[in-house]
């Protein structure tokens, strides 16, 4: 196996077809593992991530890609879409794994790479032991946690999909939200799919994140210039083939809620959702979700709807699976490895005793002594 490194993510379209035809020899081919996906976040993010493209090759044929990034204060090293993606992982059949990982892990050892911080790792991956069995030989420390559970409604046979959308459809909060919505105009779902319906549609469900964040307190990751540009690219690279879909519930004229997705290899992937703040009494969001899985039990072509990160309580009512993610680190610095372990377990302990973890927050909500001074 031979490794070939790049500081950019090539235009080449070549590359690409090889790069997603590996992608589906994955355990579970993700969106996130594509071509388009890295060439979408090299592009947005270009001013603070340095690309570091790993491509390993059995003579001419592809083998391996490993798309890691550099941050610019050269603090760690990480998963290109580290920042943007549900699951992250090294792309290569699973048989190919522990060597290409080995070689991976070689090269930026010899690179002197900053510390390697690996999130949102699938653990039902191949890629968690080969990191174990690479870092014993590079002479590193590995240190791996849980990180999230992502809700998914797993689909099976026409039965079961009759089962599902019908204990969807039948809910009395959805009839309730739905009758309520209905006295705006007749109530529907789109889900658009072209680059051009995408993009107009972009910039009014940009504006409803912002201000359902902000109602709350909050601030959206969609007031980051980045971040618009990074959905963008994804809408024109991915759009028309089936990859990104932007669904809207309309009361009548009215668009109410958002959600950006995908769909890829079986899956349609529930990204990123919004809807409007000002018909929150009538959970336009939760009936957006409600038609997106209606729709996915009528097309024989999806297997899943995954929920995605986060343990929302609305999540878990519709889930019928689970898939964990690990966070995952790699040093050569035993300090570094003791300080990873000693916060995670410190963090554990604290979460496990409701009147410790009180206590904490109270303390850091304090002001500090001198701080108006």
């Amino acid at each position: 196996m031979r490794l070939v490194l790049n500081t950019e993510i090539p235009d080449d379209e070549s590359l690409g077809r090889q790069w997603n035809e590996l992608v589906r020899q994955m355990e579970c081919p993700e969106i996130f593992y594509t071509y388009e996906w890295a060439r979408a976040v090299s592009w947005a993010y270009r001013d603070s991530l340095t690309p570091l493209l790993f491509r390993a090759y059995e003579q001419e044929s592809l083998v391996g890609i490993g798309a890691l990034a550099i941050d610019k204060a050269r603090r760690r090293t990480s998963f290109l879409a580290g920042a943007t993606a549900d699951y992250c992982d090294f792309v290569s059949h699973p048989n190919s794994r522990e060597e290409f990982v080995n070689l991976v892990l070689a090269e930026l050892r010899g690179l002197h790479t900053p510390m390697l911080v690996l999130a949102n790792l699938p653990a039902d991956s191949a890629t968690p032991r080969a990191l174990r069995l690479a870092s014993g030989m590079n002479g590193c420390l590995i240190f791996s946690r849980p990180a999230y559970s992502c809700a998914q409604i797993v689909l099976g046979s026409s039965l079961e999909r009759q089962r599902v959308k019908l204990s969807v459809s039948t809910r009395k909060t959805l009839r309730y939200c739905l009758k309520g919505l209905g006295k705006h105009g007749p109530v529907a779902a789109d889900h658009l799919t072209s680059c051009d319906s995408i993009q107009t549609a972009l910039p009014q469900f940009i504006q409803a994140h912002v201000a359902r964040f902000g109602a709350t307190g909050r601030t959206s990751n969609l007031v980051d210039p980045e971040r618009q540009v990074f959905l963008a690219a994804l809408a024109e690279l991915l759009s028309g083939g089936g990859g990104t879909v932007l669904s809207c519930l309309r009361a009548g004229d009215r668009r109410v809620a958002w959600s950006y997705g995908f769909q890829f290899c079986g899956s349609w992937f529930y990204y990123q959702p919004t809807f409007d703040s000002a018909l929150q009494q009538f959970s336009p969001g939760f009936c957006l979700l409600s038609k997106i899985v209606e729709a996915a039990c009528d097309d024989p072509s999806i297997e899943r709807v995954d929920l995605g990160l986060g343990a929302e309580a609305y999540k878990q009512r519709f889930a019928t699976g689970i898939r964990h993610t690990l966070h995952v680190t790699v040093t050569t610095s035993t300090l570094r490895h003791l300080k990873e372990s000693a916060r995670y377990h410190a963090a554990s302990a604290i979460k496990s005793s409701p009147r410790m973890e009180n206590y904490v927050r109270r303390v850091l909500g304090r002001t500090p002594a001198g701080a108006h001074g």
